[in-house]
């Protein structure tokens, strides 16, 4: 028997999936509208847009593994009526002014971004139960100044201890330290006075769980009925009582973030020079230093210009050695 022959007629052609023509051209996405994100949970992401409508949208699958953050502003298409069921579609994230972001692994320096386009940080502390944490304070502080985010210290529970002495140190490199307590008669002025500050700013609360940030963001938006919690009396840390972050809006203007509880913050991920440049009289320097200065050394250029003028070197002293000690977390960071 002879072998068979072969011709086209023989070939296979698997039938396409879809008569859809393939094509690389994408959407001008030219009718989009913008919006500012409030919410992000489970894959379903809050906006409300310049006139009020809030609505619910889901990321584009164009925009690959970007990610959304609240406080991003982005551009939805699709169902924008913000009627109850319907579902739009974020097709842009627009560039962002600065964004708050922390190492969620030291190794791989995996960057996660927690929330974007701040104005002010409110690190929010107690003066006790739990006791404030020097360390968390500056990795807060040196995010912001990173990002040329304003940081402010919000001190709570004043009525259950004195603030730590060395809360006050901070003043040296312009931070505004606000004290107030739930439990204290000034309770109405110091909630009015962090008022005054958050007006047509957008803001964001961070610290422990329990340091009493969700009953600040009642009382200063007194809607919110974010949920409160205690603090354990065995391990002395709070339990986390906010599961994401959220965006609120204030009476006057402006917005003020809540964040969930954050006991450990990375910084592996930020350039040091970067901190430094926060402070320009210092950084101009720190321009005469020699190559691959840490600042601590005793030929750093920044030892002689504290006692190059006797009336400022009070003042000089504890810019640069707060400064110092700043850049010293940063240094454990990367060595750690």
């Amino acid at each position: 028997m002879s072998p068979r022959e072969y011709d086209e007629s023989d070939a296979r052609i698997r039938p396409s999936r879809t008569t859809r023509r393939r094509t690389k051209d994408r959407p001008s996405h030219s009718d989009s509208i913008t919006a500012f994100v409030t919410t992000v949970d489970r894959g379903r992401t809050t906006c409300v847009t310049d006139e009020g409508v809030i609505i619910t949208a889901m990321k584009a699958r164009e925009l690959g593994p970007k990610s959304v953050v609240v406080g991003d502003l982005v551009e939805i298409v699709g169902d924008v009526t913000g009627s109850e069921g319907s579902l739009a579609r974020i097709v842009v994230v627009n560039e962002r002014t600065n964004s708050l972001s922390r190492t969620v692994d030291d190794v791989a320096r995996v960057e996660r971004t927690i929330v974007a386009n701040i104005d002010q940080l409110l690190i929010v502390v107690a003066s006790a139960n739990p006791e404030p944490r020097r360390g968390l304070i500056d990795r807060f502080l040196v995010s912001a100044f990173h990002e040329s985010i304003k940081p402010i210290i919000i001190v709570t529970k004043v009525d259950v201890s004195p603030v730590p002495e060395f809360i006050q140190e901070y003043k040296a490199l312009g931070v505004d330290i606000i004290t107030t307590s739930s439990k204290t008669e000034s309770r109405t002025q110091d909630i009015a006075a962090i008022l005054d500050i958050l007006d047509d700013k957008i803001s964001v609360l961070v610290g422990h769980s329990g340091v009493g940030k969700s009953t600040l963001i009642n009382d200063l938006v007194p809607n919110s009925d974010r949920m409160t919690g205690d603090v354990n009396d065995v391990t002395g840390r709070g339990r986390h009582t906010s599961s994401s972050a959220i965006a609120l809006p204030l009476e006057n203007g402006g917005w003020i973030i809540d964040t969930p509880g954050i006991r450990a913050f990375g910084l592996s991920h930020l350039n040091k020079d970067r901190i430094i440049e926060s402070f320009p009289d210092i950084y101009q320097v720190t321009q005469t230093c020699m190559p691959n200065c840490s600042h601590h050394e005793i030929s750093c250029s920044l030892n002689p210009w504290i006692e190059s003028d006797p009336s400022l070197q009070v003042e000089r002293l504890r810019r640069v050695s707060s400064l110092r000690s700043l850049l010293e977390v940063k240094l454990a960071e990367d060595e750690g």
